[in-house]
């Protein structure tokens, strides 16, 4: 039996990566580009994906013609982004770096922060401080799309353990309330043959209006919350939670 150390140890992110990445994500990112109100971006922008992963959203928005800027800290992660960008013929700079350290002041019209990418610091003022940093470095009038699982949301959803099959692989996910729901803790267990792996991941949780005034208090004005990508309201029918703000001039 293994053990990863979590969202900062590169183990964890290669041994899930095909539960945590597969090829339905990619294509959904795909879809949600095409028919989202949310995404629909000014030609030519400058984007930067914070926290980008494996390239899921880096990629086709470079192919659509932006300039994007993929950040993250998993050099694993983003070895798949470069080969990802590489066999699309997709122009993308990836950046390794700590989503609350990495500084370009006013380089981006668009700051992306995709599938709960976000809460994931034990420090909950270092989450606050990943958000300094997306307001940081966009320009003025510049907007940020920032998508959680919202806590309103993972009430209805903590349930008896998830298991999920990939081929021979099995993978079983069980989730426990912490401190009266300001984080959640997740225990996955991967069994591939003989071989099982353990991961222990804890991170923030948050709320529409928690998020909502943790963006206003970074600096963005114009802070709307939404219930999907297709721009619905947040209510019982929502199904992420996507903030959008601004900083303006």
């Amino acid at each position: 039996m293994t053990r990863t150390g979590g969202f900062q140890d590169d183990d964890f992110w290669t041994e899930f990566h095909d539960f945590l990445f597969s090829e339905q994500r990619y294509e959904q990112a795909e879809e949600l580009l095409d028919t989202s109100p949310l995404l629909a971006l000014p030609d030519g922008s400058r984007v930067l994906d914070l926290c980008c992963g494996p390239g899921v959203f880096t990629v086709p928005l470079a192919r659509r013609g932006h300039r994007v800027t993929g950040v993250d800290l998993s050099p694993a992660m983003l070895d798949r982004a470069r080969k990802r960008s590489a066999d699309a013929g997709a122009d993308v700079t990836y950046v390794r770096a700590d989503a609350r350290a990495y500084e370009a002041p006013g380089g981006f019209d668009v700051v992306l922060n995709m599938f709960t990418s976000f809460g994931y610091f034990e420090d909950p003022a270092d989450n606050a401080r990943v958000l300094r940093t997306m307001y940081t470095c966009l320009a003025p009038g510049g907007t940020l799309v920032l998508d959680v699982a919202g806590k309103e949301l993972l009430a209805r959803r903590v349930t008896p353990p998830k298991v999920v099959r990939r081929g021979d692989d099995l993978m079983v996910q069980t989730d426990t309330v912490l401190d009266a729901w300001a984080r959640l803790r997740s225990e996955w267990v991967l069994v591939r043959g003989e071989r099982v792996t353990r991961a222990t991941l804890t991170w923030f949780v948050y709320s529409a209006v928690e998020l909502r005034r943790m963006a206003e208090e970074a600096g963005f004005g114009r802070v709307e919350v939404f219930g999907g990508f297709d721009g619905r309201p947040y209510d019982e029918n929502a199904e992420r939670l996507v903030l959008r703000a601004v900083r303006e001039a």
